[in-house]
C-alpha cells in the first residue's frame, strides 16, 4: 500500500499482469483506473502519442485532441508490459515523468501534471537489456523500486492441482458443464508436464479439456499436451510399421 514504482520479470505466460493487478486493486488507488499498455504492440512511432496524446494540429492528421493513457490513468496505474519494447524516445520522455510527474502531449507548449503510478514487466533479464543498449539504464533504476521475479510454473509444482481446481471451476461454470476434478492419472501428467508457456498454457489446456470432457472428470484422454501427442505419433508410427510387415 505504498505509490513505488514496481518492476515484475518472469517468463511469459508467469501472471505478470495477474500480479499487476493484485498490487494496483491492494492500494489506495483501487477505486481509480487500471490501465494495462502492452508496449510491444504499439507501433514505435505512436507510442508517444499513446502515452502522452496530442494536441489538434500535432501533425498533419491530427484534426482534433486525443487524451494519452498518462492521464486517463490520473489518480490510478499504468501496467507497462513488455516495457523494453518502448522506443529510447519515449523512454526518455517516460523518465521525466517518473522523476517529476510532468510531461507534454506532442504539440503542446504547457506542461502537464498527472499523478500516475507505473507498474513495469518484462520477460527478459532488464539487466541483460540494459548492457544491450535497449534500456536505459536510469529508467531501470527508476522503474526497480521494487522488484518481483515471478518463477516459471514448472519450479512451483505444488502450484498445479490449485490452479487446476480453479480454471475447472471457472470453465465448467462457463460451459455449463458438471466437472468436478481430475483423475489421478491426469493430474500426474499435468503436474509432471514441464509448461513453457506457463500459467497461461496451463489455462488453455484446461479449457480444452472442459470443452472435450464427457464425463465428471478430466481423464489422460482429454488432455492435449505435446508429450501425448508426440506418444501417439509414436504408437501410431509402430502400429503402421507392424502393419507394412505383417503384409510381407
Amino acid at each position: 500500500n505504498c505509490d513505488a514504482n514496481v518492476l515484475i520479470e518472469g517468463e511469459t505466460g508467469t501472471g505478470k499482469e495477474v500480479c499487476a493487478r493484485t498490487i494496483h486493486y491492494s492500494s489506495g488507488r483501487a477505486r481509480r483506473p487500471f490501465l494495462p499498455v502492452n508496449c510491444g504492440a504499439i507501433p514505435p512511432e505512436l507510442v508517444e502519442n499513446e502515452l502522452f496524446g496530442h494536441e489538434r494540429g500535432a501533425y498533419t492528421s491530427a484534426m482534433s485532441q486525443q487524451t494519452g493513457l498518462i492521464e486517463e490513468a490520473n489518480g490510478g496505474t499504468i501496467f507497462l508490459d513488455e516495457i523494453d519494447c518502448l522506443p529510447i524516445l519515449a523512454q526518455v520522455k517516460l523518465l521525466r515523468f517518473l522523476q517529476e510527474k510532468e510531461y507534454k502531449p506532442l504539440g503542446s507548449s504547457r506542461t502537464r501534471r498527472a499523478d500516475v503510478r507505473i507498474i513495469a514487466a518484462s520477460n527478459l533479464n532488464l539487466e541483460q537489456a540494459v548492457a544491450n543498449g535497449k534500456v536505459r539504464q536510469d529508467l531501470f533504476y527508476r522503474l526497480n523500486i521494487i522488484s518481483f521475479l515471478l518463477p516459471p510454473l514448472r519450479e512451483r509444482r505444488e502450484d498445479i492441482p490449485l490452479l487446476c481446481r480453479y480454471f475447472i471451476a471457472t470453465y465448467s461454470d462457463k460451459f455449463n458443464k458438471d466437472i468436478v476434478g481430475t483423475s489421478p492419472e491426469a493430474m500426474h501428467l499435468l503436474v509432471t508436464h514441464n509448461w513453457p508457456g506457463n500459467v497461461r498454457e496451463l489455462e488453455h489446456t484446461i479449457e480444452r479439456a472442459i470443452v472435450m470432457s464427457t464425463g465428471p472428470l478430466l481423464d489422460v484422454k482429454d488432455l492435449a499436451l505435446p508429450s501425448l501427442q508426440t506418444n501417439s505419433c509414436r504408437e501410431s508410427l509402430q502400429a503402421g510399421k507392424a502393419k507394412e510387415i505383417g503384409r510381407f
